[in-house]
């Protein structure tokens, strides 16, 4: 089970890096998916994730309070709005109602999450 756990954290932490750059998707859920992974194949790879002077405090935050701070939730809510709009200007109807949706579900779950 070793090698598929560390398979899928190395495909997390690739995903995350994507949700870094695109507006729409995310990061942090993958790379707690990471972390999950490597606790079971690689712990000193987990480590790394979680001292990350950026992301870690993010993935700390969930594993131990289930929390998301205001900043965080700021961010990903702007950058899903984004996402709505970047879908309307370029593909249109009926495309950007699939943003739409995202931004609804996911923003509101989101939004009441600790902080």
């Amino acid at each position: 089970m070793k090698p598929l756990y560390l398979a899928g954290g190395i495909a997390s932490v690739a995903l995350g890096a994507a949700g870094a750059i695109l507006p729409i998707m995310p990061t942090v859920p993958f790379l707690l998916l990471a972390t999950y992974c490597f606790a079971r194949s690689n712990p000193a790879w987990e480590r790394r994730i979680l001292e990350h002077p950026y992301w870690g405090p993010q993935v700390a935050d969930w594993r131990e309070r289930r929390a998301i701070a205001r900043p965080a939730k700021l961010a990903a809510i702007t950058a899903m709005a984004a996402g709505v709009i970047f879908t309307w200007a370029t593909l249109g109807a009926p495309y950007y109602f699939i943003s739409i949706a995202i931004l609804a579900i996911a923003g509101g779950w989101i939004a009441t999450r600790n902080e």
